[in-house]
């Protein structure tokens, strides 16, 4: 069985440089890009701590989605109505990783009932053939997917689905054909779409991670393969690119650190690849404690309060302050783990006498990636109520750290901190230095949402770097109706349309061909709409709110 799909191996993502020249051609090497490749380690038991005799950033991180038509709140519309500019993404590729797409939809077929839809690589379906250089999944091509089309039974032909809906909304809102029954139009109608539909994290994964079985979960690896696969169908075609990213994750330290942050960041510096992603929707799920302390004694107690519903999920604590910290553990019923001191790879199991709860700590006084020190904490069967976590630093001196628990539906919103912190909330990739992040507002009356994650990076790094409509906005659903899609994900898909446009009008017209999805980025920043009463950049709505007309104002100036 293909070691990718087989529960009795993880997936460690690793540096190809660390591999031995005797095992470049090991079945249990899979590369993924210039730099990453998976090392398949056997997994010879259920032993929790696995995740210490490997480092901590081997293992993926668990993804989950960030989104539950105002083209005039953009400038889009005026730009497509100017005779001269007219962008609506033709020659560009619009690079989609996410729960798949409903290519049947009248949303991305043209005129003649043909696909607007390059490929589909569908990661869940192993009876086809798989892209080249790849191992597992099916890879549909267009002339196929338009013989489907005109078959009375498609799916016999192409069986790919989103029955999560999720893909199909995001897809819809970047590139969806103008639709005037229904009052609906994506950015860029005339682009054509590459689309990845990851399937869910192994089980392995999700036992390590102590991720609920029911939850809709992603693992970093089939995203890093999923980006390799649209970078490389471009470059095939020579065709621009702009990828949506409209997944998240609270794991890492919130630093832009990570195989798929750092790829990002790498490719978005290339020429004719834009990458948008998503900030995420954790500014008010109450899943994030930051701690200060600058005076004796030093010490923080921070407080958990825990809910019943969750009855398996993990914690991580982050710092960059000089010294050690320890860390210990005090349930409901007062029991306590003591202090338990950080070491290089040690993982530390204590069982509570007067509850079921059993605690995992691994205080990893080097993280290896990051260099800082990270402790994870996996809980299961926690006591409900008020948990207590006593962060000490051992050199005696002033120190700040961050908690953060999972993302989206990893963990009910009755499980929360009770001093929590909307700040330092953008999930991963969306710290990333050079991509563009993007938060949510409400286009109805220039309200952030709530729910949007708030920057900046732990390492103080200015995110989000643009707000853009993300209340309610009209997309594609499945059944091949219409509805509404809410949250950051959405948000960046429109600005992943915007990004597409700009594309166009450098490298399809000739008037930039040599723009990088940095230069784009920069160019939006410049043209955005700011309000007087704010200092931007700020870390609620970055550099304002996107509008490619004023990109276009400032380049006539």
């Amino acid at each position: 069985m293909n070691k990718i799909l087989d529960e009795n191996y993880y997936d460690l993502i690793i540096d190809k440089s660390t591999i031995p020249a005797s095992e470049q051609n090991s079945d249990n090497i899979t590369p993924i890009n210039e730099r990453d490749a998976l090392l398949h380690v056997l997994r010879t038991s259920t032993d929790i701590c696995i995740l210490g005799k490997y480092p901590y950033h081997y293992f993926p991180s668990i993804f989950t989605l960030t989104s539950i038509i105002s083209l005039e709140r953009s400038g889009i519309r005026s730009i497509q109505l100017n005779p001269y500019l007219a962008l609506n993404g033709r020659g560009v590729l619009i690079g989609l990783i996410d729960t798949g797409v409903d290519y049947q939809h009248p949303v991305f077929l043209n005129n003649d009932n043909t696909t607007r839809i390059i490929s589909i690589w569908d990661q869940t379906i192993q009876e086809g053939s798989p892209p080249s250089g790849l191992t597992y999944g099916t890879e549909y091509g267009r002339e196929v997917i338009n013989f489907a089309l005109q078959s009375d039974d498609p799916l016999s032909i192409v069986p790919s689905t989103d029955t999560n809906g999720h893909g199909t909304a995001i897809a819809s809102i970047v590139a969806g054909n103008t639709e005037l029954e229904n009052s609906f139009s994506g950015v860029v109608p005339q682009s054509n779409l590459v689309v990845v539909k990851l399937k869910e994290a192994k089980q392995n994964l999700r036992e390590v991670f102590f991720i609920p079985e029911d939850a809709t979960c992603y693992q970093e690896s089939d995203v890093l393969l999923g980006v390799s696969y649209l970078i490389n169908v471009a470059q095939t075609l020579k065709r621009p690119i702009s990828l949506c990213i409209a997944l998240g994750s609270s794991q890492s330290g919130h630093d832009g650190q990570g195989a798929t942050s750092s790829y990002l960041d790498f490719l978005v510096r290339k020429p004719w690849i834009g990458v948008t992603v998503a900030a995420g929707n954790e500014g008010n799920s109450r899943r994030h404690y930051f701690g200060d302390v600058t005076a004796a004694p030093f010490y923080n107690d921070f407080e958990l309060r825990v809910s019943n519903q969750d009855t398996m999920f993990p914690m991580e604590i982050w710092t960059d302050s000089p010294g050690s910290l320890a860390i210990e553990v005090v349930s409901p019923m007062g029991e306590s783990t003591q202090l338990v001191y950080p070491r290089l790879n040690a993982c530390v199991q204590h069982d509570f006498l007067l509850s079921p709860s059993v605690i995992w700590i691994n205080n990893i006084l080097l993280e290896q990636e990051t260099g800082n020190q990270c402790i994870l904490l996996r809980l299961r069967n926690p006591l409900e109520g008020i948990w207590i976590f006593r962060v000490q630093n051992l050199s005696n001196e002033e120190f700040s750290f961050h908690a953060w628990l999972p993302s989206g539906d990893l963990i009910s919103s009755e499980t929360f901190f009770l001093q929590s912190s909307p700040d330092t909330t953008i999930t991963a990739p969306g710290n990333s230095d050079h991509v563009l992040t993007i938060t949510a507002y409400n286009q109805d009356n220039n309200s952030i949402l709530i729910e949007s994650s708030r920057g900046y990076t732990r390492t103080n790094l200015v995110k989000p770097d643009l707000a853009a409509p993300g209340f309610e906005l009209t997309c594609a659903t499945l059944l091949q109706d219409y509805g509404t899609y809410t949250g950051t994900g959405a948000a960046a898909a429109h600005a992943a349309g915007i990004v597409a446009m700009i594309l166009e009008w450098a490298i399809v017209r000739g008037n930039f061909t040599q723009i990088t999805g940095n230069d784009i980025n920069h160019l939006l920043m410049r043209g955005a709409e700011r309000d007087g009463a704010l200092d931007y950049p700020n870390n609620i709505w970055g550099y304002g709110r996107i509008n490619i007309s004023g990109l276009f104002d400032r380049l006539t100036l």
